[in-house]
């Protein structure tokens, strides 16, 4: 079944990412909720079909016409989310989900010498849950080596200091395995127990690098003193760690009835991304775009998007994350910008969401409407980079050589934000010697600009030096010798740290590297030092040909090309006998080849 042009639109946009997609129908109805390795091949896989094995598949499809999606980092996370969306909101067809299934989760219970062990249950009573876990096999690897690490009691007893000193209890059988210090007849202490629990509290929150580089040497070492079953013990509990690493950080229990906001923006609009956690859960996520007016600041566009969302959503959360800080606007309400944990991992999670949002914004923009995503492109860089005119002509240049032989320069031009290859220029440089880049770029600068000044051609409003402050000076020394300097802007771009140097001004400036203006700059410093680079070889290779065999008497270049086309090499010319030259050439130039391979053995 084929997709509406609005679907094939969103099919072309859809990140090839981790996440959950929605699918609505024309009264904005959710059908249905499902998860994606690659949110693009899955949701792509749905349309295109002459036939559907499942009738509900195909009665799906038919009605699909929106589609939403949440990015999340990892498939276990996709799969958490996906079960917590459906239990939320029931969607029509997942009926095969309407189930009571949980996964499980680690409880630290809240007692005397905690027990530690697993649980599909969640109950507020002060205990400490970690998960869930997509995978009852993982969580329970992670309970077998915290519990090795750090014995830990497996008994239900209530051992209170009273019940210890009565002598209540005696040592078990996991006791003599190992697997229990025996705190119940006061053989391990308190503290002692408690610094083992505070350690198991550390890896369960995902502390492990350490950890796993301890067990990757101890396997290592045992390996290479052919301890080969000690060795896999380790192993095995390394990798069972590594798995543990992909838990999910969408959902924690211990973060409750919580609204998570985040803001991104470009020139034009901000995109202000929502998510609702109840009992650990994303139950709710979207994302608006609020155009910009009077150039709102990112917390402003913030504040304006979490009334605008408590409105809609008739919103009574007693606390709220946020990615900046923000005035507390609502009242009875507790602000926080988290730092670090899950918590700080969910604010993460809403800020990829608000900038695939963002980015897909613009690409509906290119779709629809080219030039106005094309405006907005050179409207940014004209912002970040304080110009005084739209750039719409734009030219870079770059050189190329190698320990200075054949040096070779290239100029590139974009007009309206975009490649004008027809208007792409090389250049041969004619008076540096030897590898002088600052020389070399003040020479193609001037007769780049002369030429222009002559013809009486449009100047660009932009002039890019691939290079720091020597380049960028020795271009800016061409122009003042032109007496242009005032009337083009010139920048130059290290590789380095992608730094922008302004004429007369030793600070370079640094644009945010997931800014359009920035990635502009690098397409077209890439751009034309390939086209240079791509000249600079073309040079190198015709000097090569023409130093080895120019010198034959009766070789020009279109004989070059045939001896070329037929042995390929110029050691396999040399080495030709005569009667494989002559189905080439004629016998006096094949005379000729044969003379001159005799002189190159001398």
């Amino acid at each position: 079944m084929e997709a509406t042009p609005h679907i094939q639109r969103i099919l072309q946009r859809l990140p090839d990412s981790p996440g959950v997609y929605q699918h609505y129908d024309a009264e904005g109805t959710l059908l249905y909720i499902g998860k994606a390795k690659s949110l693009k091949k899955r949701v792509a896989s749905y349309f295109g079909k002459k036939t559907y094995e499942n009738g509900k598949t195909r009665l799906l499809v038919q009605k699909i016409a929106d589609i939403r999606f949440i990015v999340v980092p990892t498939e276990v996370d996709a799969l958490l989310l996906e079960n917590s969306l459906i239990k939320e909101h029931q969607p029509r067809y997942n009926i095969e989900l309407k189930d009571d299934k949980t996964y499980p989760s680690i409880v630290i219970r809240k007692e005397r010498f905690p027990r530690i062990h697993s649980t599909r249950n969640i109950i507020q009573n002060g205990s400490e849950y970690f998960g869930p876990y997509a995978s009852a096999k993982t969580m329970h690897a992670v309970l077998d080596i915290v519990r090795k690490l750090h014995p830990i009691r497996t008994c239900k007893y209530d051992l209170s200091q009273k019940n210890i000193d009565a002598g209540k209890f005696r040592t078990c059988l996991e006791y003599d395995m190992g697997n229990c210090k025996a705190p119940c007849v006061g053989k391990q202490s308190q503290e002692d127990y408690d610094e083992g629990v505070e350690a198991i509290r550390t890896i369960l929150r995902g502390n492990l690098k350490d950890l796993i580089r301890t067990y990757d040497k101890a396997m290592k070492d045992a390996s290479a003193a052919f301890a080969f079953e000690e060795a896999e013990t380790h192993k095995r509990k390394k990798m069972a760690l590594e798995k543990f690493q992909a838990k999910s950080s969408v959902v924690n229990p211990s973060i409750h009835d919580v609204e998570v906001y985040s803001v991104m923006s470009d020139p034009a609009a901000g995109y202000v991304n929502f998510m609702k956690i109840m009992d650990g859960g994303i139950v709710h996520g979207q994302t608006i775009e609020l155009r910009k007016r009077l150039d709102e600041t990112d917390q402003e566009l913030l504040e304006y998007g979490i009334l605008e969302f408590r409105r809609r959503a008739q919103l009574h959360s007693s606390e709220i994350f946020t990615s900046i800080p923000v005035r507390p606007i609502v009242e009875d309400v507790k602000w926080h910008v988290p730092q670090r944990g899950d918590k700080k991992r969910l604010i993460e999670l809403s800020e990829r969401n608000a900038k695939y949002t963002m980015l897909d914004r613009r690409k509906q923009q290119e779709q629809v409407d080219p030039e106005a995503a094309q405006n907005r492109i050179m409207e940014t860089l004209q912002k970040d980079l304080h110009l005084t005119e739209l750039p719409v002509h734009i030219e870079c240049f770059d050189n190329s050589n190698i320990q200075g032989t054949h040096p070779a320069s290239a100029c590139v031009v974009f007009k309206k934000a975009k490649p004008a290859k027809a208007d792409y220029r090389k250049f041969n440089i004619k008076t540096v010697q030897g590898p002088d880049d600052f020389a070399s770029m003040a020479e193609v600068v001037h007769r780049r600009y002369k030429r222009l000044v002559d013809e009486e051609e449009p100047l660009p409003q932009l002039i890019i030096v691939d290079g720091g402050k020597g380049q960028l000076s020795s271009a800016v020394s061409a122009l003042e010798e032109l007496g242009l300097m005032g009337q083009v802007a010139i920048i130059g771009i290290a590789k380095r740290l992608e730094e922008l140097y302004f004429p007369g001004d030793s600070i370079p400036l640094h644009l945010d590297k997931r800014s359009e203006s920035l990635k502009l700059i690098q397409r077209m410093r890439d751009e034309a030092h390939r086209f240079s680079l791509s000249h600079h070889r073309k040079r190198r290779s015709a000097a090569a040909l023409r130093s080895a065999l120019d010198d034959i008497p009766g070789v020009g270049p279109a004989t070059r090309r045939k001896l070329m086309g037929e042995f390929g090499t110029v050691d396999a010319i040399k080495a030709a006998e005569e009667d494989a030259l002559l189905k080439v050439v004629n016998l006096r130039v094949a005379q000729a080849i044969r003379s001159w391979a005799a002189d190159q053995k001398d």
